[in-house]
């Protein structure tokens, strides 16, 4: 072979070689959702059912089956010294407080500062015996009376949409968070508790509730697995077993430019269920590139 004809066959060689690294390339951007690496998934400290580990060995099995955080109640059981023990030696943070419908906050937050958290959950309680106005109106003062001290160590207030909530529906969430006039308050978007507790498909809260949306719950209550098929009501129609269609949220999700954590609100369980449970979560929210 010439020179020439050498030359040539090295371009031609070139040129296929390129071709082909631009389909795989392609091709993996097609099989990568649009959602991997910007969300982080995580279950609540109190679902890890392995009662011999301590807490460091607890954190360290949270990374070993794929998960990357956790959350901790107020109430948890746990030294708090072992938790920021636990944190520093593996990497593995505590994302967050939770403390539920518990009207005093403050000390929530200073729990938040200790561990390095970005946010305490709360959500609003309804009592029956009072108007949705006078609800509306009590437990916004819980909140903004929260505020300053919130913005001051830099920690969201996440407003969780719950069956025992006046709020129900997006609108309403939507309107509740705003009303507080603060950035610092935001949506902890619970998906299961949309369907299971509302008569608005998860898809419809995540659109009313937009980029006030913080951090999400991840739970579909008819689920045979990480959920309940009993209370599978008969003609919702969702994906991958369950209720919830999760396209159609993540369609959402992606719109608004989501990005944090995402954490399983289900049943515990040990190592291997565990495990499962990230499967399922990277699955559902098409997480695997």
């Amino acid at each position: 072979m010439s020179y020439q004809n050498e030359a040539m066959e090295e371009k031609s060689f070139s040129r296929r070689s390129a071709v082909l690294g631009s389909m795989a390339c392609l091709s993996g951007m097609a099989t990568a959702g649009p959602l991997v690496g910007r969300i982080k998934l995580a279950v609540k400290y109190d679902m890890i059912f392995e009662p011999e580990l301590s807490v460091r060995e607890k954190f360290n099995l949270l990374r070993d089956v794929g998960l990357e955080g956790t959350e901790l109640k107020t109430n948890a059981a746990v030294n708090h010294d072992e938790v920021v023990d636990a944190v520093e030696m593996t990497g593995i943070p505590v994302h967050g407080i939770i403390n539920g419908s518990d009207p005093v906050i403050v000390p929530a937050l200073k729990m938040a500062k200790r561990f390095g958290c970005d946010s305490v959950l709360t959500w609003a309680r309804e009592d029956s015996s009072l108007s949705y106005e006078e609800n509306f109106n009590i437990w916004r003062g819980h909140i903004v009376k929260a505020v300053p001290l919130a913005e001051e160590l830099g920690i969201n207030l996440c407003v969780e949409n719950v069956r025992a909530t006046f709020l129900k529906t997006g609108q309403q969430m939507a309107e509740f968070i705003d009303s507080c006039e603060s950035d610092w308050v935001k949506s902890y978007f619970d998906l299961g508790n949309t369907i299971s507790w509302t008569e608005q498909s998860a898809q419809d809260w995540a659109s009313a509730l937009g980029q006030r949306i913080y951090k999400l719950d991840i739970k579909d209550r008819g689920h045979p697995e990480f959920g309940d098929p009993k209370t599978k009501r008969e003609g919702v129609v969702g994906t991958n077993g369950g209720e919830v269609h999760w396209q159609k949220v993540r369609d959402i999700l992606n719109g608004i430019q989501f990005g944090g954590w995402a954490t399983a609100e289900v049943r515990g369980g040990d190592r291997i269920r565990l495990e499962r449970m990230a499967s399922w979560m990277r699955n559902v929210l098409d997480l695997d590139s």
